[in-house]
């Protein structure tokens, strides 16, 4: 797998990973988690260690990103309790709620792990940090190729720390309702240019999606567009006219 780092080119493979954790000793999982070898290692330390870049030149955010493209599994928040030590032998973490599951990044990750659990190759992720145009998620088994437009659900407060006290205008319900029409345009157009591609929306399960779903649904299915639902734990059900995919 190719991908580009702070304006530099690398190169990773799945067994380059696997190579370079064998003998490494997981350090303590504070958040974010991938298993590796059956141990589950903290992001920013597996990534690391794969790749030989140091941990300040990356945000957690990219090293999920790619460990999920190579097919790693990943999990949301991970605590362990503050008076016992970490497990580190424990191959099946309890994963916490992490506030920030249903932000576009953290469901692409999710699709995208699903998807390569299920035997899918990922043929593209887009950067959606820095809103990269194209299908946010391209991947193919067998003569089969789906395309997945990918939302997440807007907070009530901005993202830029500049702004942190401040409120948003617009309520994330009226904004999702914008972003789910948004969605729907584009698996529309993929549609119309790709038609033997299967069209999909990924979507955090919030019941404003769901109630916007059941309002579209039977033109969605008309339409040859499917829904994927990511939920809190990163678990994905398919919705629509393929869910089998």
């Amino acid at each position: 797998m190719g991908f580009t780092l702070n304006g530099i080119q690398h190169e990773l493979a799945r067994a380059t990973v696997s190579a370079r954790l064998t003998e490494a000793a997981p350090e303590v999982i504070l958040k974010h988690a991938v298993r590796v070898n059956a141990i589950w290692f903290p992001v920013m330390q597996a990534f690391e260690t794969a790749t030989g870049i140091p941990r300040a030149d990356f945000k957690s955010r990219a090293a999920r990103r790619h460990l999920a493209t190579l097919g790693y599994e990943i999990r949301g928040e991970i605590s362990p309790p503050a008076s016992e030590p970490a497990d580190v032998s424990a191959t099946s973490p309890s994963p916490v709620v992490d506030e920030s599951w249903h932000t576009e990044a953290n469901v692409q990750s999710a699709i995208v792990a699903w998807l390569a659990g299920r035997g899918w190759r990922i043929l593209s992720v887009a950067n959606t940090a820095t809103r990269e145009r194209g299908i946010d998620v391209v991947a193919a088994r067998g003569d089969e190729t789906v395309g997945i437009e990918v939302k997440g659900y807007p907070s009530r407060g901005y993202a830029d720390p500049a702004r942190a006290t401040e409120s948003k205008r617009t309520s994330p319900s009226t904004q999702a309702g914008h972003w789910y029409g948004q969605a729907l345009l584009a698996a529309m157009k993929l549609r119309g240019k790709q038609p033997g591609v299967h069209s999909v929306v990924a979507l955090p399960d919030f019941l404003r999606y769901r109630t916007l779903y059941a309002e579209t649904k039977s033109s969605l299915d008309a339409a040859g567009i499917s829904i994927w639902w990511v939920d809190s734990q990163q678990a994905v059900t398919a919705d629509g006219c393929n869910p089998e995919l």
